[in-house]
C-alpha cells in the first residue's frame, strides 16, 4: 500500500529524526525480477538455519511470493528452489510465499527435526519444510515438504474465503517447554493467531491455540480518532514479527501504526503494548481512487507520531546479548532505515543505521524481512549475522524490479555505531527449545 505526502513532513517535536549511521554488506543474492521472465519472483522475507556440526555451512532462506523459496549459502550461491504450489482449480488462488522462519528439534516421526516454516498467503495455510543436515554436507538439495495433508486454513472459514485473500502473512515461530508454536498475522486485518505445531504421522500439522486483535483505530491526544490509511476495504495488518524466545515476549510491526510489544505465557497472548509509533501515526488523509493510493495531508500533521520510523514499520528481528541484553531491529522501510531499541524494559530507542553502498554490494532500499544472530558463522561471519531483504537489487535490468537479500556483519555493523553496539556470541543458543527465562 502506497503512502504519498501531500507536503513535506515537519519535524518532530522532539528535535528532528535521528541521523543514522552506515554500515555496508559482504555478500548478497542474485537478484531476481517480478517478471514472467523471472517467474514473478518478488523477494521479500529471509530466516537463517545454523548447521550443528558446521557453522559456516549454515543456510539462508528467502521468500520469493509467487516464485517460492530459494535456499542459499552464506556466500549468497543458489543452493535449491522450491516452487510455490499451483491454484488448487480453476478460479482459486495459487500458493505464495510470504515468511519465512525456523523451528530446531521439532520431534517429528520421533526424529528432532529442523524445520523451515513458510506462510502461504496464497493459500492460507503453513508449509513445512525439513532441514536435512547430511544434504547440506553433501552438497545436495536440503529442504523436504513436509505438511500434513489436513493443514488447513489458517484464518479463512473455507476455500471460497480464501481467495479473498486475507490470509496467512506475516510469521514468526519458537519453542517452549518442548512445545513448538508459530505466531501468524492476517492480511489486511488487525489479527493475530497463535499456532501449535503438531506431528501427524510424519508430517507437521497445526492448531489454534489463542487468537489476538490489534487496534484498527485509535484516540488521539486531542480526543480524535484516527485510522490509519488503507486500501478500501482492508484495515492496518501486521507483516514484520519477532519472538524473544527468552523473554517470551512477541514483537510486531503493524506497518501504518508501530511497534507493538505482546507478552507469550503457556500458548496465551498477553496485553499489547505499542512502544514506539511511526512519524505518520496520527496525520489525516485522503484516499485517491483514480492512483489507488493514500495522500496524507503532512501540512496539518497534530505531531502524534514517532521520529524513528516511516511507514511502513516492517520487518523486525531479535539479536540476543547476555544477561537478557540485546537488542531489537525493526525496518524503516519509509526511509530506507533500520532502527535498533534496546530488548529491555521498555524497549529504549539505541539509534538507526542504513545498510549502504559498498565495495562489495550495493545497498539496501525497501527493506521488508530480516533476522539477526549472534552465532558465530565461519570465517564469513565470525561474530553473527544480519540477513536483510532489499528491496531494490542491482544491477537493475532496465525496467524490471530487482530484489534480493543481503548480509551484513554483526561485528560491522556494532562498530558503526559511536557507542559500539554489543557484540556477544556466547549468550544464546537458537536451537535450544526450552525457554531459559
Amino acid at each position: 500500500m502506497l503512502l504519498v505526502a501531500a507536503a513535506a513532513p515537519a519535524a518532530p517535536a522532539d528535535g528532528g529524526a535521528p541521523q543514522p549511521v552506515r554500515t555496508t554488506a559482504t555478500a548478497e543474492t542474485p537478484a531476481v525480477h517480478d517478471d514472467e521472465a523471472g517467474g514473478n519472483a518478488d523477494a521479500d522475507d529471509p530466516a537463517v538455519w545454523v548447521d550443528p556440526e558446521s557453522p559456516g555451512r549454515s543456510l539462508v532462506l528467502g521468500t520469493l511470493k509467487d516464485a517460492g523459496l530459494d535456499v542459499y549459502g552464506l556466500n549468497g550461491r543458489r543452493l535449491q528452489h522450491i516452487g510455490a504450489p499451483p491454484a488448487p482449480g480453476e478460479g482459486s488462488e495459487p500458493g505464495r510465499f510470504n515468511n519465512v522462519d525456523i523451528v530446531y528439534g521439532f520431534e517429528l516421526d520421533g526424529h528432532p527435526t529442523d524445520l523451515a516454516l513458510v506462510s502461504d498467503r496464497g493459500r492460507d495455510r503453513l508449509r513445512a519444510y525439513a532441514i536435512d543436515p547430511a544434504a547440506v554436507a553433501a552438497g545436495e538439495p536440503p529442504l523436504t515438504e513436509v505438511t500434513a495433508a489436513s493443514a488447513g486454513p489458517v484464518f479463512a472459514a473455507d476455500e471460497e474465503e480464501v481467495d479473498e485473500q486475507h490470509t496467512a502473512y506475516g510469521l514468526a515461530s519458537y519453542s517452549d517447554d518442548g512445545e513448538a508454536y508459530a505466531v501468524v498475522s492476517r492480511r489486511a486485518e488487525t489479527r493475530l493467531k497463535l499456532l501449535r505445531l503438531k506431528d501427524e504421522g510424519g508430517r507437521v500439522g497445526y492448531a489454534t491455540e489463542d487468537t489476538a486483535d490489534l487496534p484498527g483505530s485509535f484516540t488521539l491526544p486531542d480526543g480524535k480518532n484516527w485510522e490509519p490509511c488503507t486500501d478500501p476495504g482492508e484495515r492496518a495488518q501486521v507483516e514484520g514479527m519477532a519472538v524473544d524466545q527468552e523473554k517470551g515476549v512477541l514483537y510486531a510491526a503493524q506497518e501504518d501504526v508501530g511497534l507493538w510489544r505482546i507478552a507469550l505465557d503457556d500458548g496465551e497472548f498477553g496485553g499489547p503494548s505499542l512502544f514506539d509509533k511511526v512519524r505518520e501515526y496520527g496525520v489525516p488523509w485522503t484516499y485517491d481512487e483514480a492512483k489507488e493510493e493514500c495522500v496524507l495531508d503532512t501540512d496539518n500533521d497534530p505531531g502524534h507520531g514517532g521520529n524513528r520510523l516511516s511507514a511502513d514499520a516492517e520487518g523486525v528481528t531479535v539479536y540476543h546479548a547476555g544477561d537478557g541484553e540485546g537488542y531489537v531491529l525493526a525496518s524503516s522501510q519509509g526511509d530506507d532505515t533500520f532502527a535498533v531499541y534496546g530488548r529491555g524494559g521498555r524497549n529504549p530507542y539505541i539509534g538507526s543505521f542504513t545498510v549502504a553502498d559498498g565495495p562489495e554490494t550495493d545497498g539496501v532500499q525497501h527493506s521488508d524481512g530480516a533476522m539477526a544472530l549472534n552465532v558465530p558463522l565461519g570465517r564469513a561471519f565470525p561474530k553473527g549475522l544480519l540477513a536483510t531483504h532489499d528491496g531494490e537489487a542491482t544491477p537493475a535490468d532496465g525496467e524490471r524490479e530487482s530484489t534480493g537479500f543481503k548480509f551484513v556483519r554483526w561485528d560491522d555493523l556494532a562498530a558503526a555505531f559511536p557507542a559500539p553496539l554489543t557484540v556477544d556470541t556466547d549468550s544464546f543458543d537458537p536451537r535450544d527449545t526450552d525457554r531459559r527465562g
